[in-house]
C-alpha cells in the first residue's frame, strides 16, 4: 500500500498550485479585457452601452473559470476521489 501521507501532501500541493494558476490567469485576462474596453471607450464614447454590456458578459465568463477551478480544488482537498482507491 502506498504511503497515504505522501499522497495527501502531494494532492494538497497540487491543489495549491491549481488555485494559484486558476486565479492568476483569469485575473490577467480580466485586466486585459478591462484595458481593451477602456481603450475602446476612449476611441468611441458613443458606443458605451454596447462596450460595457459586452465587457460585463466577458468578465462573468472569465470569472466563472476561476470559480470552476475553486470548486475542483475544494473537491480535491476535502473529498479526493482517488483516496478511496488508495485506502482499499
Amino acid at each position: 500500500m502506498p504511503d497515504l501521507s505522501s499522497f495527501v501532501t502531494f494532492s494538497t500541493v497540487a491543489a495549491v498550485a491549481g488555485i494559484c494558476l486558476g486565479v492568476m490567469l483569469p485575473a490577467i485576462a480580466m485586466g486585459k479585457a478591462i484595458t481593451a474596453a477602456m481603450e475602446a471607450l476612449a476611441r468611441q464614447p458613443e458606443a458605451e452601452r454596447s462596450i460595457m454590456r459586452t465587457l460585463f458578459i466577458g468578465l462573468a465568463m472569465i470569472e466563472s473559470l476561476a470559480i470552476y477551478c475553486l470548486v475542483i480544488v475544494l473537491i480535491v482537498l476535502f473529498r479526493n476521489p482517488l483516496l478511496e482507491y488508495l485506502v482499499k
